[in-house]
């Protein structure tokens, strides 16, 4: 049986004041009145603030949806929870005095060559997990090859998930955001195998990876470039495999930078028709049934 010590009572959670929560969630006031905060809505998309918080009574009204209440009714929404999930977890990582969250809006090259890595430890934190099962990956896979970050920002503290990359840097991910700490760098996984499967980014790498089986993944080197600009350096190690396999977004950036591969060598192979029309692995997942990923796994090597 849990304790208090372990478990926020209900009336503790109401308690926690709502502006802050929302500032550590990410949310920040578009324009105060008095007691009135109002927000563009962190339950759905709109343009204009309808999202509004009284800090005197210390709970949100919602216009565009007709709902409102306290920070239980607001977090359970927007955490996607049960009310138990949230009391065992509001004492870490979502109390209100826990590590704030970065704006979405974030300068990215200022932060990144002022951002201190604090501490890592195996993934933990409640939204940081949910997060990885959104993007449909399992938490026995994410953990083995992320970690969960605390790092430090303007005097700040914050929480992502960390991909490590081989000079030791790290892609740093939250829903609300992507940022990397310095110094920036490819991630390879080497198996000593003939061929190599290529990635963007790591969440498009534990997509393959959750479709693939252990034995194939056995006989395959993987490299993920943690961004497009690294392709050049990334050439040394690619081109020792006979088959370099392109899992690259098929957006402009990316489809440019294969075909730029498929013109220096026969050892590179275009992969990315496999999960069109989507942008990338990653979204393909989301959103395709189990039929579909079994097709894509008869096919991946």
């Amino acid at each position: 049986m849990e304790t208090r010590k372990q478990s926020a009572s209900c009336a503790e959670a109401r308690q926690i004041d709502l502006v802050g929560y929302l500032a550590q969630l990410g949310h920040h006031p578009v324009k105060v009145k008095n007691q009135d905060y109002w927000y563009l809505s962190p339950l759905r998309e709109e343009k204009t603030p309808s999202f509004k918080v009284n800090q005197k009574h210390n709970c949100w009204y919602d216009h565009g949806l007709g709902q409102g209440g306290n920070l239980i009714d607001f977090a359970i929404r927007y955490h996607g929870c049960t009310v138990s999930e949230l009391l065992h977890h509001l004492p870490g990582t979502l109390s209100v005095q826990g590590p704030a969250i970065i704006r979405e809006n974030v300068n990215r090259e200022a932060n990144e060559h002022s951002i201190s890595i604090l501490k890592e430890r195996p993934l933990w934190s409640f939204f940081l997990c949910r997060y990885v099962q959104q993007r449909c990956i399992t938490l026995d896979l994410a953990k083995k090859y992320c970690q969960e970050i605390s790092y430090q920002l303007k005097d700040k503290e914050y929480v992502a998930i960390g991909f490590r990359n081989d000079a030791g840097g790290y892609e740093l991910r939250h829903p609300y955001f992507k940022i990397s700490s310095s110094p920036k760098g490819i991630t390879t996984f080497q198996n000593g195998a003939p061929q190599v499967a290529v990635f963007e980014g790591f969440f498009d790498f534990l997509s393959y990876l959750k479709v693939l089986s252990p034995s194939a993944q056995r006989q395959m080197d993987f490299l993920v470039l943690n961004s497009i600009s690294f392709f050049e350096k990334a050439r040394l190690f690619l081109e020792q495999h006979q088959t370099i396999n392109l899992y690259l977004d098929r957006d402009a950036a990316g489809l440019k930078i294969t075909q730029k591969a498929l013109d220096i060598s026969l050892q590179y192979h275009d992969k990315s028709a496999l999960y069109r029309p989507c942008k990338d692995l990653n979204e393909w997942l989301i959103n395709q049934g189990k039929t579909q990923r079994k097709s894509l796994k008869n096919n991946l090597h």
